[in-house]
């Protein structure tokens, strides 16, 4: 199994004091390129046709990121504090531990080639301002990204975020992404990631997405939202139910009254509870069907 890291700092640091259209082209070249399938499986190109189109410099701000404009010598301290190999080493080992956990318990994994970075998220972008201090991006298998403002507790917590991210890369190299995927598949998806990220840190480490729902507003306001939408498959409008108003109303999308991060919240309760009424492990779980979780949990919804 071999995980490459690209260490963002170094490309940061290289930034800092070039013009802005070398920045990008740093950015582009030796921080997203290594990710351009990734980039490319979800439709954003690496470079656009024409100047200041859609591609993966102008993504940065809809997802938080600095954008490498902002990358100067006001971001040096940042920039310092995701230095440290230490901080690479613990995230990296996150999601080595995550994948041989797997593989040492009877799950043979597609992939054997994993590609990691790092990107500071801007602290006053309306995205990073809903998502929190940490977060990642897991799921197209075979690419994870962790993000970012550092400070003592972020650092702490995203190697606890990355293992959520590599339990996404893990249970969609068995099952099959197409357009058609349900808000079953993505609350299923969400909870399992989460649950095994509180059973490898432990529950006290869950994050804000799952933390933030109270067990009153999960019951009487997200999980009768979620029970009568399960199957629709509109990607934007299933958006609205797993992320909730307050983020789709930055990203433009369709208030339906879902608290934040509702779907997440939904996914980690559903999760336990089949969990604990049939016994499985994690690890099973995880490459079972959303389908076949389902049939075990209609005590649930009740």
């Amino acid at each position: 199994m071999k995980i490459i890291t690209i260490r963002s700092d170094y490309c940061y640091r290289k930034m800092m004091n070039v013009a802005p259209a070398e920045k990008e082209n740093i950015y582009r070249e030796e921080l997203m390129k290594p990710f351009e399938f990734k980039w490319k499986c979800i439709g954003i190109p690496l470079k656009a046709d024409i100047a200041g189109g859609f591609d993966v410099v102008s993504a940065t701000g809809m997802n938080g990121f600095y954008a490498p404009t902002q990358i100067d010598r006001e971001r040096e301290s940042e920039i310092e504090q995701i230095s440290d190999d230490t901080f690479w080493n613990n995230c990296e080992k996150s999601i080595r531990d995550t994948l041989h956990d797997f593989e040492k318990n009877g799950i043979k994994l597609v992939k054997q080639d994993y590609v990691f970075t790092i990107l500071l998220s801007d602290p006053h972008n309306p995205m990073t301002m809903m998502t929190g201090d940490y977060c990642g991006d897991g799921g197209i298998p075979g690419y994870i990204i962790g993000t970012i403002v550092p400070n003592e507790k972020s650092i702490q917590l995203l190697p606890v975020a990355l293992a959520h991210e590599t339990n996404h890369n893990i249970r969609w190299q068995f099952m099959q992404w197409s357009n058609q995927i349900t808000l079953a598949d993505m609350i299923v998806s969400e909870g399992l990631a989460e649950v095994f990220a509180a059973k490898m840190y432990g529950e006290d480490k869950v994050g804000k997405w799952v933390r933030e729902t109270s067990p009153e507003i999960l019951c009487k306001k997200v999980k009768p939202l979620i029970r009568d939408n399960l199957m629709i498959n509109d990607f934007n409008l299933l958006s609205s139910y797993l992320y909730g108003d307050e983020i789709m109303a930055f990203r433009g999308g369709q208030a339906i009254g879902m608290p934040y991060c509702g779907g997440y919240a939904c996914g980690y309760a559903l999760i336990e509870h089949y969990l604990n009424k049939t016994g499985k492990s994690i690890f099973e779980a995880t490459v079972t069907s959303t389908e076949e979780i389902l049939k075990n949990v209609d005590d649930f919804w009740k």
